[in-house]
């Protein structure tokens, strides 16, 4: 199907798009264009959305907003936003509408084949290598999904020999019912359990990116974790392993050998890159590149790869160097929204970093947080909801010594504090452990914040 037949069939069918936000407003605009009958819905008031509002209801689109932007929905086809868990819509599934997402539409009508990541840690910068390896061998890659960039409507302009490189969250694939060619799962850990049922719901909604394989497509999976190494036995297309331990014997995949990764296949074994060429720190970036290394093989070099591994820098929000100040640097990783992604970054540094964490609690144990900050952290400073449970798991460990913990208001506290605790020679980290919806709009904004106050500091 083509997204020309697409838009043709819901013609003289109603459509309601939920959420006004960057994946939907396109959607919203390509729906209108097309003369469907779209009904645009959002927590948000009018006045938040601005001049969005009237550009929208000037072009047609009806609005339900506020509180009760779900009341009296009347649609034949619902497009949901992500975020937003399908046991929202029951009733009007059960009433016959069909509930679909941009990005399933997109793997309805997307005419090349797909590569998709998907994982609790490590999506963006493994979807982000995967597509920078592909176009440095020379291949036309179309970027998007969880991302931050819908593909749905440049799907017109997207041809049969290209590739399309996707991020998906667990909410696009809860009820997914296509898998790409490709599909790589990062890893697995407890992660928005705020919003998901229960681990057991969050885990299914992740197999759903390689439960709808043939068995001529792959899938990637990380062996040392438990949770993927136990999902791969349902895979039904080809099974290929990354791991740390070449102890591990994995068939077909990556693994770490004498200071390299290595590739192991029915040819044989090849050494891949050197770690020293690695750029980015952080033994978590070494199982990005490994799963990415799984990912393209065959279309990319391995030339190519080692020339790429030593320049890129990493992606805005993941252990972004922001600034050195006075012999200070100041690292940015907002993007860290759970205990595993801050113990993943605090284990990027050889020397004890002055931790700034904390922000929405959403179900997770913080437990697992305490040894690492104690193992790695030399001052800890606290704000947010969850400053209390962060303060908790490090002083309850079994290895606290007496680590000095504060608590302040808001983030221009917390990096004054950082400023004037520091020296030359330290390192400064933001890794929240928490959302970061008790004050801003997503990890984007609150990194911004960050970096601007981190910029703002006198020389």
């Amino acid at each position: 199907m083509t997204l020309g037949e697409y838009l043709h069939a819901l013609k003289g069918r109603r459509a309601a798009v939920i959420g006004i936000g960057v994946s939907n407003t396109p959607l919203i605009r390509m729906l209108l264009r097309a003369g469907v009958d779209v009904t645009a819905c959002d927590r948000k008031d009018r006045a938040a959305l601005g001049a969005l509002a009237e550009e929208l209801e000037e072009a047609g689109c009806r609005l339900h907003l506020g509180e009760g932007y779900l009341d009296s929905l009347r649609a034949d086809v619902v497009f949901r936003t992500p975020g937003l868990h399908p046991r929202f819509l029951e009733e009007l599934r059960k009433r016959g509408c069909q509930i679909t997402s941009e990005m399933e539409v997109f793997f309805e009508v997307c005419p090349c084949p797909i590569l998709a990541v998907t994982g609790s840690d490590g999506k963006t910068t493994t979807t982000t290598i995967i597509a920078r390896l592909l176009e440095a061998a020379g291949h036309t890659v179309h970027i998007g999904g969880n991302i931050g960039h819908p593909l749905l409507c440049e799907t017109d302009h997207i041809q049969p020999t290209d590739l399309a490189v996707v991020e998906l969250s667990s909410f696009q694939l809860m009820t997914m019912r296509k898998s790409p060619r490709m599909a790589v799962l990062t890893n697995l850990a407890p992660n928005h359990l705020d919003i998901h049922t229960d681990m057991e719901e969050y885990v299914s909604a992740k197999s759903a990116i390689f439960a709808h394989q043939g068995p001529s497509d792959t899938a990637v999976f990380n062996w040392d974790n438990e949770i993927t190494r136990e999902l791969s036995r349902k895979a039904p297309g080809r099974v290929i392993y990354f791991t740390r331990n070449a102890t591990h014997g994995i068939p077909r995949g990556c693994f770490l050998r004498d200071g390299a990764v290595w590739y192991r296949d029915t040819a044989g074994e090849r050494a891949v890159l050197p770690l020293a060429d690695i750029l980015l720190p952080g033994v978590h970036n070494v199982e990005n590149y490994m799963a990415a290394i799984c990912a393209v093989q065959g279309m990319v070099p391995d030339e190519t790869v080692r020339a790429f591994a030593k320049t890129f820098g990493g992606v805005e929000h993941r252990i972004e160097l922001v600034r050195e100040r006075r012999g200070v640097r100041w690292y940015n990783d907002s993007i860290a929204s759970s205990p595993s992604r801050t113990i993943a970054g605090l284990r990027s540094f050889q020397e004890k970093v002055v931790l700034i964490a904390g922000g929405k609690d959403k179900g997770i144990s913080y437990a697992p947080l305490g040894p690492v900050v104690n193992d790695h952290v030399k001052l800890l400073i606290l704000c947010g909801a969850t400053a209390g449970a962060i303060r908790k798991a490090a002083a309850e460990a079994e290895n606290y010594r007496g680590l000095e913990i504060l608590e302040v208001k808001d983030y221009p506290a917390a990096v004054a504090l950082a400023a004037e605790r520091t020296g030359v020679g330290d390192v400064v980290i933001l890794s929240p452990a928490s959302t970061s919806f008790d004050r801003f709009k997503n990890f984007e904004e609150r990194g911004r914040v960050f970096k601007d106050l981190v910029g703002r500091l006198p020389d």
